[in-house]
């Protein structure tokens, strides 16, 4: 594909959700996605103006009236924007999803959704520490790319925790629940961290949980069976106490030695797998515990569930080493986009930027599998020069390329800039952004 073809790509990726706002709004969404993409700077709105390109230009405000006072609701982009991945990358079998929350920081005492929560990155096992910002709960599409190795998450919906609102677990089970709405005859895995284990309990619609279990869980043995058909009483809801997960480990001796992919690599792992009861978080339902040991004994043991029962061991380590891909998203949207950026203070304007800002990071990464990465090279720094797979950095900077040779060929029709002059400018421009 030619840069014009490929432009044409990333404008059709664009024009399927900007079908979704009225007349007048849409033409600026575009622009500022556009603007957003290609902007040298820091992403807020005036500095994503002067990269955003019309073909009547708007005045400055319309570009800040799109995300607190445009009528649009995120939840139409999402069940469109999910409905086109899903389809073009989980096509059969469960669709493979990763959930986590993260945070968002902002300055200004009158940013609305915005409140002092702990900071899971500079927070440590024996310090707190709390920064201001938007709560944001993401879900994500696990992607696994053509060129092996880490998986990518795509986002494909967000909500927002306010303080003394809906908990984290309510907006989580809400989420997944829309999804499910929206893919009415898809079945899911979901992954995530201890934090949301309680999901189990909750029975989402056609979802199996793989989640962490604390080291010292209170878990049971399965209930046993009624020593007779007409046995009178209640059936019993769990059977013995066990011992911890930690004090089973101690004294497991039929290991089981599986090799697992985390994270695009193979590891040799110690597996133990048995079905129990954690009752006070997954109520009646059974589980399958998974104890996982490193061979060298370097590592502390794992501990993992599944309400899959069905599911192999390996799976489920698969699975919550794979669930990294959804700390990338968080890490690149904040870092490569500017997703904490934008300066948008009142109603829903500060909630629209993080679910806009998402929204990009998985038209980007869709652009690239879809288009780019069989055209673009790797973008390879003096220090990274044995880099072998691509990331979201060579995803950004082949499609800032494609579009900034467009825009600099577009301009000079009449007198033609050499092809190692705009080689150059196109390559400046897309590294320094």
């Amino acid at each position: 594909m030619n840069d014009t073809e490929l432009v044409s790509a990333w404008n059709n990726l664009v024009l399927m959700f900007s079908l979704s706002f009225s007349a007048p709004v849409g033409p600026t969404f575009r622009a500022l996605l556009l603007g957003w993409v290609l902007a040298t700077g820091r992403h807020t709105i005036c500095g994503i103006i002067p990269f955003a390109r019309l073909q009547s230009p708007r005045p400055h405000d319309a570009y800040h009236y799109i995300f607190p006072h445009a009528r649009w609701r995120p939840a139409w982009l999402w069940k469109k924007w999910t409905g086109f991945v899903v389809s073009r990358f989980a096509p059969s079998g469960r669709v493979p999803l990763d959930l986590d929350d993260t945070l968002f920081h902002k300055s200004g005492r009158k940013v609305d959704g915005a409140a002092w929560w702990r900071d899971a990155v500079r927070s440590t096992g024996t310090r707190t520490v709390h920064a201001f910002g938007l709560n944001l709960v993401l879900l994500t599409l696990r992607v696994t790319p053509p060129w092996g190795g880490e998986p990518i998450g795509m986002p494909v919906n967000l909500r927002l925790h306010r303080k003394n609102g809906r908990t984290l677990l309510e907006l989580a089970a809400e989420m997944i629940t829309a999804v499910a709405g929206w893919l009415p005859e898809r079945e899911f895995s979901l992954c995530a961290d201890g934090f949301y284990a309680s999901l189990a309990g909750r029975k989402l619609p056609r979802c199996q949980v793989t989640s962490r279990m604390r080291y010292d869980a209170a878990i049971y043995d399965l209930p046993p069976e009624r020593r007779c058909p007409g046995q009178r009483g209640r059936k019993p809801r769990k059977g013995a106490r066990l011992p911890t997960p930690k004090a089973i480990a101690a004294h497991v001796r039929n290991w089981v030695r599986h090799t697992t992919q985390e994270r695009g690599k193979s590891r040799e792992r110690l597996l133990y797998v048995r079905q129990v009861l954690w009752y006070k978080v997954c109520g009646a339902q059974p589980v399958l515990l998974v104890i996982s040991r490193d061979p060298d004994g370097v590592e502390k043991d794992d501990f993992f569930f599944t309400t899959d029962l069905q599911a192999t061991p390996q799976a489920a380590v698969n699975g919550m080493a794979g669930r990294w891909s959804i700390e990338d998203t968080f890490r690149n949207t904040k870092q490569y986009l500017g997703g904490e950026e934008p300066q948008v203070w009142k109603g829903v304007g500060p909630e629209r930027v993080a679910h806009i800002s998402f929204l990009l990071y998985g038209l980007v990464w869709t652009w690239y599998l879809l288009y780019g990465h069989t055209r673009a090279k790797l973008y390879k720094p003096e220090w990274y020069a044995h880099k072998e797979r691509p990331s979201f950095q060579d995803a950004l900077y082949a499609l800032r390329q494609a579009l900034w040779r467009e825009r600099i060929f577009s301009r000079f029709e009449k007198s033609p800039v050499p092809a190692r002059i705009s080689r150059f400018l196109a390559h400046a421009l897309a590294a320094c952004a």
